[in-house]
């Protein structure tokens, strides 16, 4: 079992630097004001990881929040 993880990680690290090295193209985003400029890979594998964190966030507070409202006092 241990080979097929390291097979299943190694695919997918193989998948993402495919990606990276196919969308070099550059783009530019502005957000109040300011800008950057990026490759459309970096943004996306960025925007990706900021919404693993900010969901996961996002799911600990409503759990917390139903926790709290189902709780017997």
């Amino acid at each position: 079992m241990r080979y097929v993880y390291i097979a299943l990680i190694v695919l997918l690290t193989a998948l993402v630097l495919i990606f990276k090295f196919q969308n070099l193209a550059a783009v530019t985003i502005s957000l109040l004001g300011m800008s950057a400029t990026l490759p459309v890979s970096t943004l996306v594998i960025l925007v990706y990881v900021l919404g693993m964190v900010t969901g996961s966030a996002l799911f600990g507070l409503i759990r917390s929040w139903i926790h709290g409202a189902t709780r017997r006092r």
